[in-house]
């Protein structure tokens, strides 16, 4: 019998973080969740900051608590976190001010100023990058234009799991799936696209030199050996953005014939597949499609759409209204007893991005203004960010088959919206297609499989996928009411096309 190797995931996202911990014997993996913890962004002076010492706290905490529940016995650990947010580090090694959160204000209006001087589609064909607002190439310009100090002492900039393996092994490296987030990447040629940075003044020398998934990054540093009692070990990168843990851990079989799609569904839903070259087409760029470096030589060609976020600050709203906490489970209840198909929402409208003292007047002032039926109750308003949810799922897999130039036949719905039952069968009735839900925990899985295989213990994806499905509860759900939804995709199309 294979002996058990004990492996720590730590997945840090937008709201919460947790450590995982992966034990593996050889066949399956086994995880526990032994620490989670909020991350919550501080305002300051106008400015809207992560708490990146607070979050390294709560790291070694859960490493801690790893080295107790192992019994000193462990194997790897891995990071991964949300995209696009940095931090500088200066020329003595020291970080030089908190991370700001990508939705700060800062970055308003920066897209049209990076676009005077490089036109967009440009930047899409340099890159092969999502423009989004939120991305780091438009708060670093922010800084250029503002003169800022920071950026003028800063000998490095680092993403943000960059930084946790550099405060825990002072290995000052880049990893490339975080690092294709930035927009500032050219993905094609695999370096950072320094004409884009020389025509926006962004000094190209504070750019991290680059590995892949699944890499080595060092060992733990003696002082976090001794402060957490952990054995001296390796911190392995593995697909450091969470997007890229979640894909890598899609629980597919790569003789399954059949061409999947994935929806990696949390505070965003991201849509997309695998492909083993950017895919930097006209069609592209226009529907709004881009790439992010995956794995094993891998690109993931998808679109980020919002996803969970805007029922989550409902429920927040809601909570701090009751003085009590709502469950999901409560939710999906009052969202399924509601009137079907009676409103939507796009969920990618301005008005939803930032956040609101309660989001569900936002959801109200959207269907006014667009002269729908206006819902009231809190299952009124579940059921309409949810239906409007499934059918921008639709919408999305559409433009994606234009651009594929193909059909695809299966969605593996994973992360934790794959718990979402409603939503989950929701998604199948509107696209159509068969969907395969969970499991929960993907990018954990994602992250322990890359770590397996850089140690060795696993030999290809390929492996580690097979690992994942002996090791997790699927959830299969099959269209119903085509019909109905196919009417509803027709109504829902004319607000967001």
């Amino acid at each position: 019998m294979a002996k058990t190797k004990n492996y720590l995931a730590f997945d840090f996202g937008a709201s919460n973080g947790k450590a995982v911990l992966g034990r593996f014997d050889g066949k399956t993996i086994e995880t526990q969740e032994i620490h989670n913890f909020e991350n919550i962004p501080l305002l300051v002076n106008g400015t809207l900051y992560w708490d990146i010492l607070k979050l390294f706290h709560e790291l070694k905490v859960g490493l801690g608590k790893a080295v107790k529940v192992s019994g000193g016995s462990l194997n790897g650990i891995g990071i991964d976190t949300w995209g696009v947010d940095f931090g500088l580090i200066s020329q003595d090694g020291a970080l030089i001010s908190n991370p700001v959160h990508y939705r700060d204000k800062r970055a308003m209006g920066m897209m049209e100023k990076v676009f005077s001087k490089v036109p967009p589609k440009d930047v899409f064909f340099m890159t092969g990058a999502q423009t989004l607002e939120i991305n780091t190439l438009y708060h670093i310009y922010s800084m250029v234009l503002s003169k800022s100090p920071l950026l003028k002492i800063a000998d490095l900039m680092l993403h943000m799991p960059d930084l946790f393996n550099y405060f825990l092994t002072g290995e000052k490296i880049g990893e490339f799936t975080i690092a294709t987030t930035s927009q500032m990447y050219d993905q094609k040629n695999k370096v950072w696209a320094r004409e884009l940075l020389k025509r926006l003044d962004i000094p190209y020398e504070i750019m991290p030199e680059i590995v892949m998934p699944g890499t080595v990054i060092g060992n733990l540093l003696p002082e976090i050996c001794q402060e957490t009692g952990s054995p001296s070990l390796p911190v392995i990168a593995p697909a450091c953005h969470d997007t890229g843990s979640a894909v890598a851990g899609v629980p597919v079989r790569s003789d399954s014939g059949k061409t999947w799609a994935f929806i990696s569904s949390g505070t965003w839903s991201i849509m997309g597949v695998e492909v083993n070259e950017p895919i930097l087409s006209q069609k592209a760029y226009e529907k709004g499609y881009a790439n992010e470096g995956g794995v094993a030589g891998t690109y993931r060609f998808l679109k980020n759409i919002t996803g969970l976020w805007i029922i989550q600050e409902c429920r927040s709203a809601w909570e701090a209204k009751d003085g009590g906490e709502i469950s999901w489970e409560e939710i999906c209840s009052l969202a399924s007893q509601a009137p079907l198909m009676a409103s939507f929402i796009d969920a990618d409208n301005a008005i939803f991005a930032r956040k609101a003292t309660d989001m569900s007047e936002n959801v109200i002032e959207f269907c006014k203004n667009t002269h729908q039926k206006i819902p009231l109750s809190r299952g009124e308003i579940a059921r309409t960010i949810f239906e409007s949810l499934a059918l921008k799922y639709r919408v999305s897999l559409e433009q994606l088959k234009e651009c594929l130039g193909k059909k695809v036949e299966l969605i593996h719905l994973v992360g934790g919206g794959s718990k979402n039952k409603i939503l989950s069968q929701w998604t199948a009735n509107a696209t159509g297609l068969p969907v395969i839900a969970g499991p929960a925990e993907t990018t954990a899985n994602g992250n322990l499989m890359l770590q397996l295989i850089a140690t060795g213990d696993l030999s290809s994806i390929e492996e580690a996928r097979e690992v994942i499905i002996a090791s997790s509860k699927l959830d299969h759900y099959e269209p119903k009411d085509v019909d109905l939804w196919n009417e509803a995709y027709e109504r829902y199309k004319n607000l967001v096309v």
